[in-house]
């Protein structure tokens, strides 16, 4: 029996979180007879990366600056269908494009809070949440296979159903970036610690979180197993350290005023300091 313990910084557990996803078997099910649809984020990114080679478009993001969305529209893929080993875009034909999914296809999706109970919420700065938005009741009527790939980092200290409630567009006098909404998830949560036991045969434990100097949001891991499934391991945590982040480049820019989000995003402070019409 062998003991190791690593740091992931978030950036480095979202590439372990696809490491993981990329092995599970409905995944590779559906890799192989059906169809996998990637909605845009920088950890599903990291996983269409790891299967298709593409990097995907990333619309919201939390940044130091607040919720803030691309500076761009004009960009790559945010929602990716890979099927019989080809790319084909739905960003036009979403809702479409999913209701297509049969009962063993997967949809893998981002969340921006999860809790300890295995639920998740979606932060929506657009209205509804754009087409993706719209989209995502197809997610619980249809039963195709969804997986959230989400990390430790989007714990909450809560519940994820009163965050929900209490968040919402409208009503929010001034909001750094965009004011958001959450929409309610429901599928498999993958965080670092279930990717830990995807990956190899171990017990894991999570022993620090946070840090300095880079390091903050990250975990300590604490892994105890057979030799072989603690090499295994760690080759694949090698892997993961220092990867880059995950995301077509020209997405990865925020949005300042004037951006093409404005005429939708509401409460943002940034437009009323530039003297736009506050909303």
């Amino acid at each position: 029996m062998k003991r190791i313990q690593f740091f992931l910084t978030v950036n480095e557990g979202k590439w372990l979180i696809a490491e993981a996803v990329s092995r599970m078997a409905p995944v590779r099910q559906a890799l192989e007879k059906g169809s996998v649809v990637f909605k845009g984020g920088t950890t599903v990114s990291c996983v269409s990366e790891l299967i298709t080679g593409t990097a995907l478009r990333v619309s919201g993001r939390n940044t130091p600056n607040g919720a803030k969305s691309a500076k761009t529209l004009e960009s790559s893929i945010h929602t990716l269908l890979w099927k019989d080993g080809k790319a084909q875009s739905l960003d036009d034909s979403v809702i479409d494009g999913l209701l297509e999914l049969k009962a063993d296809d997967v949809l893998i999706i981002g969340a921006n809070i999860i809790d300890s109970d295995g639920n998740a919420a979606l932060l929506a700065g657009s209205p509804a949440g754009a087409t993706p938005g719209r989209a995502l009741s197809t997610m619980t009527t249809e039963g195709f296979n969804v997986i959230i790939a989400a990390g430790l980092e989007k714990l909450v200290p809560g519940k994820v159903g009163d965050s929900v409630r209490s968040a919402g567009r409208k009503g929010v006098s001034s909001a750094y970036g965009m004011a958001c909404g959450l929409l309610p998830l429901f599928g498999k949560v993958v965080t670092e610690l279930e990717a830990v036991r995807i990956l190899s045969d171990v017990e894991v434990s999570v022993i620090g979180r946070g840090g300095v100097l880079g390091a903050e949001g990250g975990v300590l891991l604490q892994a105890s197993g057979e030799d072989e499934q603690i090499l295994i391991l760690e080759s694949i945590v090698q892997r993961c350290k220092g990867k880059h982040l995950s995301g077509d480049p020209a997405s990865l820019i925020e949005c300042e005023v004037p951006s093409p989000g404005c005429k939708t995003h509401l409460s943002c402070c940034y437009r009323e300091m530039k003297g736009e019409r506050k909303q």
